[in-house]
């Protein structure tokens, strides 16, 4: 039976007014399923013409729309814990503020849902310079068995195109604060729970990769993030110490290469040439 669903986005300061608007126009004027709600976090204080942007596309939605303006920057993570709490249904649909939805992204979806699988991701798209300069594919591992096997080593889904049971995400703690690792660490923590999972194999999403993409994957900061991440996997026996040990070394490792090296191995072992 078919269910009410939400969805979710989190806009900050550094968003861009123009991809912010295509991206809320390709989940909910343009999807041939559209949701029923949606909410946005501001994660705090925004330009004015960000702010302006986002009055705009509120007034115009043809959906209720709800804003919930944090009055500081608390990270994505916890912004979306706030949202997801805000949302009306249990079914959520995540999107990023600057991503393209494809038009039948949510009727491929949501069935999946309400057919009892908890969090449901997809492929996706890379693009460059415009939703028609694809870069890259991205496919995550589809079969469940195959889902649980990687999320060992690498994040299962493509945060971007997931779907989700909230009652599952609250019953695995929600998200946490933990800087480019929040996603992974609450995915881990619903399959470590038993949440049924679920990837879809056709690119439902085209992912911007904008300047400083990869610069953003590495830093030393980066990596705490990833040691904080690596040793709470492991205290919560989601992997073996010889898998801590080499995902902070591999892993680890990655964050520390110079970034010509990282943008390479990034193309290489990630991400896939693909056509639309």
């Amino acid at each position: 039976m078919a269910e009410e669903f939400s969805l979710l986005m989190s806009v900050w300061g550094g968003d861009d007014p123009e991809f912010l608007e295509a991206a809320f126009r390709s989940v909910v004027h343009d999807q041939t399923r559209p949701p029923d709600d949606v909410v946005v976090v501001q994660d705090g204080p925004v330009p004015a013409a960000l702010e302006a942007t986002i009055t705009g596309l509120i007034h115009e939605s043809p959906v209720p729309t709800t804003l919930l303006a944090l009055d500081a920057n608390v990270g994505l993570g916890l912004a979306l814990d706030q949202g997801m709490a805000a949302c009306a249904h249990d079914i959520v649909a995540r999107m990023d503020a600057d991503d393209i939805a494809l038009p039948h992204r949510f009727e491929t979806q949501v069935p999946l849902v309400e057919g009892g699988v908890d969090l449901v991701g997809s492929a996706l798209l890379e693009f460059g310079s415009g939703p028609e300069d694809i870069v890259g594919r991205r496919v995550p591992p589809i079969e469940p068995d195959e889902i649980v096997r990687y999320s060992r080593f690498h994040q299962p889904f493509n945060h971007p195109t997931v779907v989700y049971r909230r009652s599952a995400v609250q019953a695995a703690g929600g998200y946490r604060h933990l800087a480019m690792m929040e996603d992974y660490l609450l995915f881990a923590k619903m399959i470590g729970q038993g949440a049924t999972v679920a990837n879809v194999a056709e690119p439902l999403v085209l992912y911007r990769i904008g300047a400083g993409a990869y610069a953003r994957r590495g830093g030393v900061d980066v990596l705490k993030s990833e040691v904080a991440l690596q040793r709470r996997l492991y205290e919560m026996g989601f992997t073996s110490r010889p898998q801590l040990v080499r995902n902070i070394m591999v892993r680890g490792g990655y964050r520390l290469v110079p970034e010509p090296l990282r943008r390479v191995a990034y193309r290489k072992l990630i991400a896939r040439k693909g056509e639309r």
